[in-house]
């Protein structure tokens, strides 16, 4: 053996391949990595579908995680942002469930509403979509068992809680599997001028959120509420002096002109929506558990239930209080907590809560979700 030269046989000492010197030569480089790409993308579908043969009782709800994606991105950097990556990634993921099955997701629609765009992110475009005209709707669809999935808002930062979110949960035993965080960004949407606007219709949670610049610059405006922000755009598409608050891509979807971007007052506006089946998500060891609860109406009987989480030291990631519906100053208790419900440290909480509330519900376990894009 030469001296001076490396036994190493783990690939370190391996030199890469040179840097292509022309634009050709970089053209050529790419089909090679396209052609590659493709055998990859080939190989997990196969295995996919290898995979669900030999665990056919596999959850649904396992194969929509979203933390493989996590865990393939760490640590490697590159020019393409994280987001697009996995973009990438959860449409390959899509396409490849569906060789198995066609899941069924539902939403407050019609297409490309908010909810319709925290679906795609979440679920890709291989599943079979169910545009549905109320939040409740949603949870029945679900109930039923005509869909896998539903997606509901459930909370969002300038406005708060959403109300027919929480009442649903209160009605129907359906669980938290997930959770998708978007940023939300407001366009005004139209075929006239801005100067020509004489209604704006939308949402009344986006139309809340976008209340300083509505007043700013559109004073003499007529703000009108409706069920979604895509039903919005439809009467902004059909409607002369109307214009619609909702989603860039609903006004492409419904060929409409963009009169302002970004017209949210609160830059950071964020929307966070809950993924909702029959069943938990499997822990993973990032996870949170939602519940919600009644204590009696008497001095000091919510404390007693709080400090049932800081005996065990259960950190609380969100809590709402919401009126029960049909009576008079009684209120049901949301709160997320960090921790799967199989965790020892949970389930030894749930048993002392229960003891001290009137009622009790899991609203499910599911993963800590990526930070907002």
């Amino acid at each position: 053996m030469a001296k001076g030269k490396s036994t190493d046989k783990s690939g370190e000492g391996k030199k890469k391949p040179p840097r292509p010197v022309s634009a050709a030569g970089c053209q050529s480089r790419i089909a090679r990595l396209d052609r590659q790409l493709v055998k990859l993308a080939q190989e997990r579908a196969r295995l996919t579908v290898r995979a669900a043969h030999l665990d056919p009782a596999a959850s649904p709800v396992a194969a929509c995680d979203e933390e493989p994606f996590e865990r393939a991105m760490a640590n490697v950097a590159g020019p393409l942002p994280k987001p697009k990556v996995r973009t990438v990634l959860s449409e390959l993921a899509s396409g490849c469930r569906a060789l198995v099955r066609t899941l069924r997701v539902a939403y407050l629609g019609p297409a490309y509403s908010y909810s319709h765009l925290a679906a795609l992110h979440r679920f890709g475009h291989s599943v079979e979509f169910m545009p549905v005209a109320a939040i409740s709707a949603v949870f029945e669809e679900v109930n039923r068992g005509h869909s896998d999935f539903g997606l509901v808002p459930i909370e969002n930062s300038t406005d708060g809680r959403i109300a027919d979110t929480l009442e649903m949960f209160t009605r129907l035993p359906v669980r938290i599997c997930g959770e998708v965080e978007m940023q939300i960004h407001h366009a005004l949407l139209g075929k006239c001028p801005r100067n020509e606007v004489k209604e704006v219709y939308s949402r009344p949670q986006a139309l809340s959120q976008c209340r300083n610049w509505l007043i700013k610059h559109l004073p003499t405006a007529r703000g009108i509420e409706v069920t979604s922000t895509s039903t919005a755009a439809q009467l902004a598409r059909d409607k002369p002096g109307a214009a619609a608050i909702a989603s860039y891509e609903a006004g492409v979807h419904y060929g409409l002109g963009v009169l302002a971007e970004r017209i949210e007052d609160n830059p950071g506006n964020t929307t966070r929506f809950a993924v909702i089946s029959m069943q938990s998500a499997p822990r993973t060891g990032s996870d949170k558990t939602a519940l919600l609860f009644e204590v009696e109406h008497r001095p000091g009987s919510l404390v007693e239930a709080l400090n049932v989480f800081r005996r065990n030291r259960l950190n609380m990631t969100w809590i709402e209080s919401f009126p029960i519906p049909e009576s008079r100053r009684k209120y049901l208790f949301f709160v997320e907590l960090e921790g799967h419900e199989t965790d020892a440290r949970i389930r030894r909480a749930l048993d002392q809560l229960a003891r001290r509330t009137q009622r009790l519900e899991i609203l499910g376990s599911f993963p800590v979700p990526p930070a907002a894009d």
